[in-house]
């Protein structure tokens, strides 16, 4: 494998995990799915199977959140010398927005890693199998909002795909 062919991989490999994270903050299980071979498998806590099947069931339980935002970094990928398979970890922060009852928002931050395993199936590099380790994790109650003007920005959403009732 020379030197291109081997950047165009990571960045193949790069491109699945940013669809799975646009996905889950999405609450889009085409989008999450589009990251895995439909035969891959997730182990996420208390979930272990086929990762189209944690698409749906992530992108649903996710749904109770106003927002969230997962962010991924150190992305370390290790193609193998037949070009068709590769491994990897991520280190991963998510931020999960939610009201308590009693109307107070928290922010819920979890800390982690993917590891992953990628094949190459057809010229599509896709997730195999991935394993999410958890690290930490805290809450954080927001009291009051950041002191800036906020109102001179665009305003963001939750950008969520909904599906109709």
């Amino acid at each position: 494998m020379d030197r291109i062919d081997l950047l165009v991989a990571k960045d193949a490999i790069a491109d699945a995990n940013r669809r799975y994270c646009r996905g889950i903050d999405r609450c889009d299980p085409v989008m999450v799915k589009s990251a895995y071979h439909p035969d891959a498998w997730d182990e996420h806590g208390s979930f272990k199977g086929n990762a189209w099947d944690f698409a749906e069931y992530a992108t649903r339980s996710l749904r109770r959140y106003q927002a969230t935002m997962h962010s991924t970094t150190n992305h370390s990928i290790d193609v193998a010398d037949d070009g068709l398979t590769a491994s990897g970890e991520i280190y991963t922060v998510a931020y999960h927005l939610r009201a308590d009852p009693d109307g107070v928002q928290t922010v819920d931050v979890w800390w982690g890693r993917y590891i992953d395993q990628y094949e190459q199936r057809s010229g599509d590099w896709r997730i195999s199998h991935r394993v999410c380790v958890h690290e930490w994790t805290m809450q954080l109650p927001i009291d009051k909002a950041m002191p800036i003007a906020a109102e001179l920005f665009r305003a963001g959403s939750g950008d969520r795909i909904m599906e109709s009732a």
